[in-house]
Parts: structure tokens; C-alpha cells; sequence
């Protein structure tokens, strides 16, 4: 046992480290654990009882240089380390933001915007605060419409109405009064509706919508826009249905539903086994809109559609909350930092 204690220390004399690793490694072999000082100290109690005395001695002079050599190797290398960091301008303002990420409904909104601007449309934006003209009248509401009442809209003012815009919509008015035939043109923005807040509704939301007025426009146009909007939104393989619906500003009008890009059509519990998920709302331009905003339905006709930002967003990211949207939790944003689109 002398002689391997001699020899041990022989080799901790000689013992050099460049790295952190092999320092860690010297370490684990000498004081670890399993290292050799536990084992000679377990190999101790069958030493004799007359040479107890000289090896114990030994031994505490290995684990004293084992532990020297670990302190002073470990302060070369960090003086090493140091020498090797280039000096810092203490003096400089120390920045605490950290980088963000875009927020995943205006990925969606910019990949909205882009996949129409392919096609030819123009992106327009307008007033979240609107009169009752560009909100409801001048869309074909009638005056007793329940989306004229407080309990389903957020008024500002009363007589004359002033309101927190319910739709984009306003803003194609806008554009219809000071724009001639053709137009081509999407309305990104925030809307207001007086809704209970929860997982799948909010009081506000986000919105694209689309609007395409020339000469001889048909019902025909709008379906293969949309469907060419599904496919280059999910995947080539995506499929579209048009349900009849009603809206005051678009006759005829329909409600679109995409087939279930989670299961392909087939059914999941996210469609509710029906294989299709309602994405939005569209129609032909009512001539009554038209009329209201100058412009001659015997001449002109059209369509418009109308894209829920958060809806996209959910079937893209699977977002189960429509909260998580807004409430600027981080850990929730931080999801989204390589999302560059």
C-alpha cells in the first residue's frame, strides 16, 4: 500500500491540465466517488495494526496534494481564461432587452397580405373609430339589425352613432367612395364586438378583408380566389366548400370551410369528426353597397370576403386560447422567435 501511495503521488506531482475537462477528469479519478483516495481509505482497515500509524499519515499527504494540485491547476486556467477574454468598456450603458419575435398574428397577417398580393390586390387601412354611415348604413344594415344595439356593439357616441368599428368593411366603403372601377384591394385592422371573453371569443380580434369590383366580377371569381387562398395558406391538397349564409352587405353570400388540415378530411376531434373547419365569410357585393358608394350596379359588380386573422392563426400554430393572443405572456411569445415569415 506504500508503495502505490508513493506512486500516486509521484503521478499528481507530474499531473498537468490544459482544458476544464481534464482537470474535471483528474478530479473524479483521484477524489471521486469511486476514485482511488476512497478506495485506499476502504483498503485501510486491513492494514496491521503497527503500520497503521505511517499510513495514515500517507494518506492524508495524498488527499492534501490531490486537493493542492485541483485548487492550483483550477486557478491557472481561469487566469488563462481571463488573459485570453478581450477587456470590456465598463463604462458603456448596459443593455437589458433581450431580442424578440414577431407576434404570431402578424405573421399570419403579413403571410395573408402576400399570398394576395400575388394576384394583384392593394392593402388599404382605415379608422378603428367609425361613424354609423361607413359601419352600418352605407353597408345595407337595416336600422333595427341587432348589430346596431349597445348589447352587441361598443358605441362611443349616440346621436349621431360613433362607434368602435364591428369590421373592416368601413374601410371598403371608404375606398368604393373615392376610388373608380377596377378595384383590388385587402383591409387589415382590429375590430371591436361587445362579446364575453374566452377561449374561443374575444371583445376584440384582428381581420383581413378582400374586395374586388370590375366589370362582368362573378360568383365563379370568388371561388377560385379562395380556393387558390386555401391552397398557398395550408397545402396544396387543401379543399374548399361554400355553404349558404347571409350577410346585409353581400348577395348572394356563403360561409367557406376548408377540409380539416389536422386530419385531411377524414375526421378528428378537432372538426368535430366532420372533416371541415369554417375559415371565413364572402359574397357578391350587394347593389344596394354599391349604389350607396357611387358606383353603377348595372356596370359594376363584385365580391368581398372577410378572413378572421386569430381563426387562421389557431389552425396554423394549434393556439387553443384565443387569450394567449393578447396577454403578453412571454413564455407564449417566446415560441415564435424564429418565426421570420
Amino acid at each position: 500500500m506504500k508503495e502505490k501511495i508513493n506512486q500516486y503521488l509521484a503521478e499528481i506531482e507530474l499531473f498537468t491540465a490544459k482544458t476544464k475537462d481534464e482537470l474535471e477528469q483528474f478530479r473524479i479519478k483521484y477524489s471521486g466517488k469511486k476514485g482511488i483516495l476512497n478506495d485506499l481509505f476502504a483498503d485501510f482497515k486491513n492494514v496491521a495494526t503497527e503500520e497503521r500509524r505511517e499510513m495514515g499519515v500517507l494518506l492524508n499527504e495524498l488527499k492534501g496534494k490531490i486537493q493542492q494540485k485541483i485548487d492550483s491547476l483550477r486557478e491557472s486556467l481561469e487566469e488563462q481564461h481571463a488573459a485570453s477574454t478581450p477587456e470590456q468598456d465598463l463604462t458603456l450603458p448596459v443593455n437589458f432587452r433581450d431580442a424578440g419575435s414577431r407576434h404570431p398574428l402578424m405573421i399570419i397577417r403579413n403571410r395573408i397580405l402576400d399570398i394576395f398580393s400575388r394576384i394583384g390586390y392593394t392593402v388599404a387601412e382605415g379608422p378603428e373609430i367609425e361613424d354609423d354611415w361607413h359601419n352600418f348604413s352605407a353597408l345595407n344594415f337595416a336600422p333595427e339589425h341587432p348589430a346596431r344595439d349597445m348589447q352587441d356593439t361598443f358605441f362611443v357616441e349616440k346621436d349621431p352613432d360613433v362607434v368602435l368599428r364591428t369590421h373592416t368593411s368601413s374601410v371598403q366603403v371608404r375606398v368604393m367612395e373615392n376610388t373608380r372601377p377596377p378595384i383590388r384591394m385587402t383591409f387589415p385592422g382590429r375590430v371591436y364586438r361587445n362579446e364575453a371573453i374566452s377561449a374561443r371569443a374575444h371583445c376584440f380580434f384582428h381581420q383581413v378583408e378582400g374586395l374586388y369590383v370590375d366589370k362582368n366580377v362573378s360568383f365563379a371569381d370568388l371561388r377560385q380566389t379562395l380556393l387558390y387562398f386555401a391552397k398557398e395558406m395550408f397545402s396544396p391538397d387543401t379543399r374548399i366548400r361554400l355553404r349558404p349564409s347571409y350577410f346585409p352587405f353581400t348577395e348572394p353570400s356563403a360561409e367557406m370551410d376548408i377540409s380539416c388540415n389536422l386530419c385531411g378530411g377524414k375526421g378528428c376531434g378537432f372538426c368535430k369528426y366532420t372533416g371541415w373547419v369554417e375559415i371565413l365569410g364572402c359574397g357578391m357585393v350587394n347593389p344596394n353597397v354599391l349604389k350607396n358608394c357611387g358606383i353603377d350596379p348595372e356596370v359594376y359588380s363584385g365580391f368581398a370576403f372577410g378572413i378572421g386573422i386569430e381563426r387562421i392563426t389557431n389552425l396554423v400554430f394549434n393556439v387553443k386560447d384565443l387569450r394567449m393572443f393578447s396577454e403578453n405572456d412571454v413564455r407564449f411569445l417566446q415560441q415564435f422567435e424564429s418565426a421570420w415569415q
